[in-house]
């Protein structure tokens, strides 16, 4: 106490003393270097809070200020593309103080190089179709095993589970069904539809470089199945990858989940990435109740290997391949292995192998010619019950492009080659006397040219040309226009085509896993979609250290010859056909992302939409499409603790649900629901990082608002279900409400609230 005050009465005497000196005020300076991921980052705006003090960091990444009072300031540094940095500094002498700074990527507001949307390098920016970019610290702030479950906090992008049994799913990007969303790996399309489930599970994240979303018709660039957007997971390239790091995490339900990746220099021209991912989940859980597992069990293991070449100037080689194998089953909890494909106690059971390679090459020639390539193979071994489903599926690909640049003209020319081979145990592709496996080429040829129309306007013209032997010669156009009106108000115009010839592997998987029959009623002839988005984008970026960046955009598409499954004429089956009308997608979608200087930052996003078809003068909303969506994304850093905290979650409208007659109690329509999620991150020890949190925070379920979610769990294989005459199912007192087994109503996911903690190692 008496120390204190002795204290106290010495420093107002100092402070007297030192006002009544005529002494010069002494001056100090700082200085340092800046860097993000160990590299020099330069053009960086570095300014001290309060005073007109300020410089950028020179091509090396060092800066220095001087001339700065003794005293304690606040140091702010900035830079588009990186996280804002601020840090209290405290200037007690004229020594220079040397302090290094470290940016943090922006993972929203990176302008990033992206290739998706005109598959040239371009920054985002400065790209006439709109690009979303996500990075692997957007997809940890809710870890997920797999990048489709991490993409519920896209706006515009939803991970639907189409079965309550096997929970095989698909990605819906603006309402519209996985089917018309293209997946890649690297920019090859090597993924189907289904493969959206199995494509976007097991891929390393501590691999991913960044994931691209372009939401729209690509066809004019990638062909068939990116009608309603594409998808495009980017590798890291294995010289700029870290030598090591893994990250494993468990939840409370058991669920296990490791991620390693590591890059190897085999010589000096030769270096090697490398990846393994793991789950693991095997209780079996039945918290709603109806003898069935609520989440579907499974063992997964995803291999990957990047290999990089180097080359006389600068000319690229890559390879990469990846091998996935996934034992998962969902049914009756007294359900066991012995149980598969027999009749006695109901199971789903999915065995999948599949390997994926892919490469590119730059032709040693003058002109920019480039050669890629990809092969995957998909097989896949399952029973639904006692219905038993076997399916080869391989898909080839190659293209050459050529890329030149012509004045004004940014060219892009292209030839490209498919492959398709599908083969099964149904109907679809055998008759009576023979195996008709399904096996066809496409040859395509497609150009692009990016106009300079002055510096704030650019115009791009795009076309391909499909030579299916089934469906003749599909020609899908596309233009895009850019009006960059100042240096942060954009406006993009984009309006095309698209196409989608019938898959049969998700055609007949769909039905599969509803535990229905397929049926496909004619010769499907290829759907066809005229899309229109319009695009405006707006950054602020203040002095004070704010980020702001708004994006909206209104799409629309119509649709020809749309393929619409039909859960409802028959409810043992799923009937395709050519839809007699027209179907229509249109909404607007809209992003904030704001970052503060206090470390603060929001990502909210918001979508409205419409999906209907038309046929015969009705007009119907399509099944398992909601009305609206929202999804955010809050996070705040305590500096000084090392402690990062991630608040995620999103809200879905509405959605026409599957029923399966007039008496069936289920609502017509799903209720309003949101997951939310919330997570703490500790990164006070070098090189690891320990999180934890809690998922699905409102333990929200889709059996709180259905009597049941399962039709007919107590009798999955139909034994005491009464037909009429005419093959409709009649109400009688065990079945009074007329169903069969259907696992098909199902809108989200059946897991409850979960804790769960992870430990991440980066060296």
């Amino acid at each position: 106490m008496g120390t204190s005050i002795m204290g106290k009465w010495v420093g107002v005497m100092l402070l007297f003393l030192c006002c009544g000196l005529p002494v010069h005020a002494q001056k100090a300076s700082i200085s340092g270097r800046v860097t993000s991921e160990s590299k020099p980052v330069s053009d960086v705006n570095i300014r001290i809070r309060g005073t007109g003090m300020g410089t950028s960091s020179d091509a090396d990444g060092l800066y220095r200020i001087e001339k700065l009072e003794i005293g304690r300031y606040v140091l702010l540094a900035s830079a588009i593309g990186f996280e804002p940095f601020s840090t209290e500094i405290d200037l007690t002498s004229d020594k220079d103080l040397v302090l290094d700074i470290s940016l943090s990527p922006s993972v929203e507001t990176l302008d990033d190089i992206v290739v998706s949307g005109t598959l040239k390098p371009v920054r985002r920016l400065e790209s006439p179709v709109p690009v979303e970019v996500y990075s692997p610290a957007f997809l940890q702030k809710n870890p997920t095993p797999n990048v489709f479950e991490a993409l519920a906090n896209v706006n515009g992008v939803r991970p639907q589970v189409n079965c309550n049994v096997c929970n095989t799913g698909d990605i819906h990007i603006n309402g519209l069904e996985g089917p018309y969303t293209l997946v890649l790996i690297d920019g090859m399309p090597i993924i189907s539809g289904l493969g959206t489930v199995y494509g976007l599970s097991g891929i390393p994240n501590s691999l991913i470089s960044q994931v691209e979303i372009v939401k729209g018709p690509a066809s004019s660039l990638y062909g068939s199945e990116a009608v309603g957007g594409l998808i495009n997971i980017i590798t890291k390239h294995p010289p700029e990858a870290p030598e090591l790091v893994a990250d494993a995490y468990v939840t409370g339900w058991g669920e296990y989940n490791l991620d390693v990746g590591s890059k190897l220099a085999l010589g000096d021209k030769t270096s090697l990435l490398l990846g393994l991912n793991y789950f693991n989940y095997d209780i079996p859980i039945d918290n709603n109740g109806d003898n069935f597992t609520d989440v579907t069990l499974q063992d997964r293991i995803s291999l990957f290997q990047k290999w990089n070449f180097l080359r006389p100037n600068r000319r690229i080689f890559s390879l990469a391949g990846r091998f996935l194998y996934e034992d998962r089953w969902g049914g009756e909890m007294q359900w066991t292995p012995e149980f598969r494909g027999g009749d006695q106690i109901y199971g789903e059971s999915i065995y999948t192998s599949r390997w994926e390679f892919l490469g590119k090459y730059q032709l040693p020639v003058d002109a920019p010619l480039m050669l890629s390539f990809s092969y995957t193979s998909h097989n896949q071994n399952s029973v639904y019950g006692n219905t038993t489903y076997l399916a080869d599926q391989r898909i080839g690909f190659g293209q050459l492009t050529w890329g030149p640049v012509l004045d004004s003209h940014d060219l892009l020319l292209g030839l490209a080659m498919r492959y398709n081979y599908y083969d099964d145990n149904t109907p679809a592709t055998a008759t009576v006397q023979e195996n008709n496996p399904d096996e066809v080429w496409i040859p395509s040829l497609f150009v692009q040219d990016e106009m300079s129309l002055g510096e704030k306007h650019s115009l791009l013209l795009g076309s391909r040309l499909d030579l299916d032997r089934r469906h003749g010669t599909i020609f899908t156009p596309r233009l895009a226009y850019k009006w960059k009106v100042t240096e942060s108000d954009l406006f993009r115009l984009n309006a095309g085509t698209g196409f989608r010839v019938v898959n049969l592997f998700t055609e007949d998987h769909a039905a599969l896993t509803g535990a229905r029959e397929v049926v496909i009623r004619e010769e499907l002839d290829p759907e066809q979609s005229y899309n229109v988005n319009l695009n405006y984008s707006k950054k602020i970026y203040s002095s004070g250290g704010t980020y702001l960046n708004f994006d909206t955009s209104l799409f629309y598409t119509y649709f020809t010859n749309r393929i619409i499954p039909d859960y409802e004429t028959n409810t043992d089956q799923i009937i395709y056909d050519n839809l007699d009308g027209n179907s229509i997608s249109k909404g607007i979608s809209a992003n904030v992302d704001l970052a503060l200087p206090s470390g603060l930052k929001f990502l909210v996003g918001a979508t409205l939409m419409d999906v209907s078809s038309t046929e015969d003068g009705v007009r119907t909303r399509q099944i398992l499409t909601e009305q609206f969506t929202g999804t955010w994304s809050v996070s705040y850093e305590i500096r000084p603790l090392r402690l990062a905290l991630d608040y995620t979650g999103n809200l879905y409208g509405p959605m026409r649900l599957p029923l399966l007659g007039d008496l069936d109690p289920r609502s017509e329509y799903s209720p309003t629901w949101s997951i939310q999620n919330i997570q703490f991150t500790y990164s006070g020890l070098d090189n690891f990082e320990i999180y934890g949190g809690v998922k699905n925070l409102l333990d929200w379920t889709p059996n709180r608002s259905a009597p049941f979610i399962i039709a007919r769990a107590n009798d999955p294989f139909d034994r005491n279900v009464t037909y009429d005459a005419d093959g409709q199912v009649v109400a009688t007192q065990d079945n009074p409400y007329a169903l069969t087994f259907d696992p098909t109503y199902v809108y989200g996911p059946n897991q409850g609230i979960r804790a769960f903690v992870g430990l991440r190692y980066r060296m």
